[in-house]
């Protein structure tokens, strides 16, 4: 039993030093992808027009002609990532504030250095690894 336990723990510890070093911002990009598996510009674009999940379209507006209410508190998604690399989209949405400590643009991997987290959220992040690429898969998608 013992011994599972302390795998357990190794295991815990490897996946976290993955987990911060594929957050390392280096100049203005995180290179390494934040999961094992391509983002799917499919469920990326579902993450985006989400209002339960992504909440992009409560600040930016975009291709959603679906959707009726856009924001306009921050630039149209097309005009944000049309000077993006993947990897600067990623540090971007990974840490905002990084970037800019003044923005209301949420850090949706980050667990640390944060302000106004309520308990039951504290050491979780607004998005997973896989969604961060997906959400990138797709917004790579309206530069083409």
């Amino acid at each position: 039993m013992r011994k599972r336990i302390a795998l357990a723990v190794s295991l815990l510890v490897i996946l976290n030093q993955q987990v911060a070093q594929a957050q390392v911002i280096k100049g203005d990009s995180i290179i390494e992808s934040l999961s094992v598996e391509p983002g799917d510009p499919v469920r990326g674009r579902a993450i985006v027009a989400s209002r339960q999940t992504g909440l992009c379209l409560l600040c930016h507006s975009g291709p959603f002609p679906e959707e009726r209410f856009q924001g306009n508190l921050a630039p149209e998604l097309k005009a944000s990532v049309a000077r993006l690399s993947a990897p600067q989209l990623r540090a971007r949405i990974v840490n905002a504030a990084h970037f800019n400590p003044q923005t209301i643009m949420p850090s949706y991997y980050q667990t640390s250095n944060l302000n106004r987290v309520a308990s039951k959220f504290a050491g979780q992040t607004i998005l997973s690894g896989q969604e961060i690429e997906d959400v990138i898969a797709f917004l790579v998608t309206l530069n083409n």
